[in-house]
C-alpha cells in the first residue's frame, strides 16, 4: 500500500509517501513541504498548494492520502488556514478518484508513539526509527506527513473491516424491512 500523508497548512504543508503493509517494514518514498509566502493573497496560496499536492500524486501515485483531520484550536485564523489546506488536499485525492482518509493529532501520535499525547520531537524520533532513517525529516511537517502515512497502513486493515462490516448489517438489515 502507497500512502499519501498531508499534514495541511497554509505556510508549509508537509507531504510524505510511504509504502508497506501493517505488521512489514515500511519504506520511506519520498518528503517535503509545499510552501506558500504568508504575505501573498488566499487564493494565491491555495492555487500554490493545489500545484504542489498534484505534483506529489503525480509522481508517487498513492493509492491512499492520509490528511490531518482539522480540530479546534484556540487561534480561529490558524485553524481555517489549516481547513482550506485540508480541503485542498482532499479535493486533489478526490478528483482523482484516490480515497482520502482523514486522522486526528491524537490519533497519529497514539499510532506512532503509543502515546496521544506525545510531542512533536517524539513522532519525529519513532518516524525516524520506523522508518529506519539517518535523521528526522525537517521541518516538523514533514515528519507529521510521514506520521499521517505510517498511521494509516497501520489503521486501514481494521477501518476498512469495520466499514464493510456495517455495509453488511445495512445490506441484510434492509432486506429484512
Amino acid at each position: 500500500m502507497r500512502v499519501l500523508g498531508v499534514d495541511p497548512g497554509l505556510t508549509r504543508c508537509g507531504v510524505g509517501v510511504v509504502e508497506g503493509v501493517a505488521g512489514r517494514p515500511l519504506t520511506m518514498v519520498g518528503v517535503g513541504v509545499v510552501r506558500t509566502p504568508a504575505d501573498a493573497e488566499l487564493g494565491h496560496r491555495l492555487v500554490a498548494i493545489e500545484q504542489g499536492i498534484e505534483a506529489w500524486l503525480d509522481e508517487h501515485r498513492p493509492e491512499f492520502v492520509a490528511v490531518e483531520r482539522v480540530f479546534s484550536q484556540h487561534n480561529v485564523r490558524t485553524v481555517m488556514g489549516t481547513a482550506q489546506a485540508s480541503a485542498v488536499a482532499m479535493l486533489c485525492a478526490s478528483r482523482r478518484g484516490i480515497p482520502v482518509a482523514l486522522h486526528t493529532p491524537s490519533e497519529v501520535k497514539a499510532a506512532v508513539t503509543g502515546s496521544g499525547r506525545a510531542d512533536k520531537a517524539q513522532v519525529g524520533a519513532m518516524v525516524t526509527r520506523l522508518l529506519r532513517l539517518d535523521a528526522p525529516p525537517k521541518p516538523a511537517d514533514a515528519a507529521d506527513a510521514l506520521a499521517l502515512a505510517i498511521c494509516h497502513i497501520w489503521r486501514a486493515p481494521a477501518q476498512n473491516r469495520l466499514q464493510q462490516a456495517v455495509a453488511a448489517h445495512r445490506t441484510l438489515k434492509g432486506r429484512t424491512a
